[in-house]
């Protein structure tokens, strides 16, 4: 009789680490397809005509913007829908409004306009209007664009400003570089568009023309997203503030616009 409670109670002690086994693997099967469940898929949109914050090399969609949404994606377990979707900039609030896209990142400048139609991150550069003339312009400032013709890009602050101007020809344009062309052409005296990108333009092969006079405005520029999801806003301005405070968005930032210090947002 003895002999049998041994051998019982030994059973019975197997079929407990047995279990305890089969429990522990569960639980952490469980954990991980949960933690995966969780990762949340965010559909991106992006103008890739606004370089170095978007633009397309290689076939892919790359610039700082791009680097920075991918990093603030990777620091909240966000994923980014494959692929990001091209559009031109007006058509990004849009397509935010309609659920097409979740997101935009195409250097938007915070409006409170704007803020009526999508959800704004918090600013993550600084930025501003400036004037692009060729070197031989006798353009040296806002007051002397009266009665000229200036080219800008569709639906943006330089498009709105300058439409306030009764005395200013206006020239529209889907894509910056067409406006750009316009002005090697001689089809317009000016380019009125944001001063980073008009800087880009001369240092990409461009040594014909010149910005001058002070910059028009002082934006902000901020990650446009979807009304309808608060918690996305908040995961998004979460990760912008860990990647500010430990360095890496100052990182990126260096990549592009190396000792410039006009945009960088500071701890």
């Amino acid at each position: 009789m003895r002999k049998v409670k041994v051998l019982m109670a030994a059973i019975m002690a197997g079929a407990l680490l047995v279990g305890c086994g089969t429990t522990g693997t569960t639980s952490t099967s469980s954990s991980a397809g949960k933690s995966a469940s969780q990762q949340e898929v965010i559909k991106l949109g992006a103008d890739v005509t606004f370089p170095p914050f978007e633009m397309m090399k290689d076939g892919k969609v790359t610039g700082f913007d791009i680097d920075l949404i991918k990093a603030i994606a990777a620091q909240e377990n966000l994923k980014i829908a494959d692929p990001i979707q091209t559009m031109d900039f007006q058509g990004l609030i849009p397509a935010i409004q309609t659920g097409t896209i979740d997101v935009a990142v195409a250097g938007m400048t915070i409006t409170s306009a704007r803020e009526q139609q999508v959800n704004f991150s918090k600013p993550y550069y600084h930025s501003g209007l400036s004037i692009l003339v060729k070197n031989d312009s006798t353009i040296k400032g806002l007051a002397d664009l009266k009665g000229k013709t200036v080219a800008v890009k569709l639906g943006t602050t330089a498009d709105i400003m300058l439409s306030k101007d009764q005395g200013i020809k206006i020239k529209r344009f889907n894509n910056i570089d067409d406006a750009y062309n316009e002005l090697q052409n001689g089809g317009a005296q000016a380019v009125v568009f944001d001063n980073p990108v008009n800087l880009n333009y001369i240092n990409t092969g461009h040594s014909n023309v010149k910005v001058v006079g002070s910059l028009l405005t002082g934006e902000d520029y901020g990650i446009a997203v979807t009304k309808q999801n608060s918690q996305l806003l908040q995961k998004i301005n979460d990760g912008l503030d860990k990647l500010i405070a430990n360095g890496q968005y100052e990182k990126i930032y260096r990549d592009y616009f190396k000792s410039d210090n006009n945009g960088l947002i500071k701890k």
